[in-house]
C-alpha cells in the first residue's frame, strides 16, 4: 500500500533521513520509534507530501504522493496542532472536515456518536474554541478529524503524548478495534515503546534518519527494544 524508494531528506547539506527501501502492506499496523531527532516526523511529513524529498519518492497504492491529490481521499492523518483550525468550536470543525469528505450532517452526527467513549464527555457540547482546550483534548479532536473521512490509511505522530492514562488506554483499544474491524493500515510513531508494541504488529526503529531495526511484534519485542535503547 505504501512504498518508499531511495528516500532522502537533507537540510543545508546534512541528511536527516535516508531510507533506501521500505514497504507497508495493506492492513499493516506499523510502529515507528526512535530518539528525538531520529527522523520520525520528517518521514511522516514526506509520506504526506508536506515537505519535498531531496531524493527518492513515496507511493501510495502505486501513485507518487508528490504533487498528486488522488491518495488523499484514502488517507487520514494528525501530526500536531497545526492540523487544527483552532478558532472554531469542535462542532464547527467536525462539520467543516466532514463536508470536505462529502459527509452529511447525519453522517457526521453518527460518527461523533461512535467517538463518545474516546471523547469521555470532554469534547462535544462545551461551546469552547479548539484553542481553549488542553493539549490532550486537542489531540483527541485531531485524531477524530483524521478518521471522519473513513480512511484506509491512518498516520498519527505521537498520539499518546499529552493524553491522561485513561485516554491512553481508550485510544489503544480504539486503534486495535479499527485494525480488527476495518483492517485499517496504521502508521504510528511514539516514544512509548509499550504503547507501540501493544498496538502495532510491526515496529521499525529509526536512528539518525536510518532504519536500524525492523521487527515483527512478538512476546520479546518490548524487551528487545528496551535493550537497544538502554545502550
Amino acid at each position: 500500500m505504501i512504498q518508499v524508494t531511495d528516500l532522502q531528506k537533507a537540510y543545508n547539506g546534512v541528511t536527516v533521513l535516508d531510507i533506501p527501501g521500505l514497504a507497508i502492506a495493506p492492513g499493516e499496523s506499523f510502529g515507528l520509534v526512535g530518539n528525538n531527532g531520529a527522523g520520525k516526523t520528517t518521514f511522516f511529513r514526506l509520506i504526506l507530501d508536506l515537505i519535498e524529498p531531496t531524493k527518492g519518492e513515496v507511493k501510495i497504492e502505486g501513485q507518487t504522493v508528490m504533487r498528486n491529490d488522488a491518495w488523499k481521499t484514502i488517507t487520514g492523518s494528525f501530526l500536531d496542532e497545526g492540523f487544527l483550525i483552532d478558532f472554531l468550536t469542535t462542532e464547527e470543525y467536525f462539520s467543516f472536515v466532514g463536508k470536505l469528505h462529502h459527509k452529511s450532517e447525519g453522517d457526521i452526527a453518527l460518527f461523533l456518536d461512535g467517538m463518545k467513549d474516546f471523547f469521555n464527555d470532554e469534547i462535544l457540547g462545551t461551546k469552547k474554541l479548539i484553542r481553549d482546550y488542553s493539549k490532550g483534548n486537542q489531540k483527541k479532536i485531531g485524531i477524530a478529524a483524521a478518521l471522519i473521512g473513513d480512511p484506509k490509511i491512518l498516520i498519527l505522530d505521537e498520539p499518546f503524548t499529552a493524553l491522561d492514562p485513561s485516554s491512553q488506554i481508550r485510544l489503544k483499544r480504539f486503534l486495535i478495534d479499527l485494525q480488527t474491524r476495518l483492517n485499517m493500515t496504521m502508521l504510528i510513531s511514539s516514544h512509548d515503546l509499550n504503547h507501540v508494541t501493544e498496538v502495532c504488529k510491526r515496529t521499525v526503529v529509526l536512528e539518525k534518519g536510518k532504519v536500524v531495526r525492523d521487527l515483527q511484534t512478538n512476546a520479546d519485542t518490548l524487551k528487545e527494544l528496551e535493550a537497544y535503547f538502554a545502550v
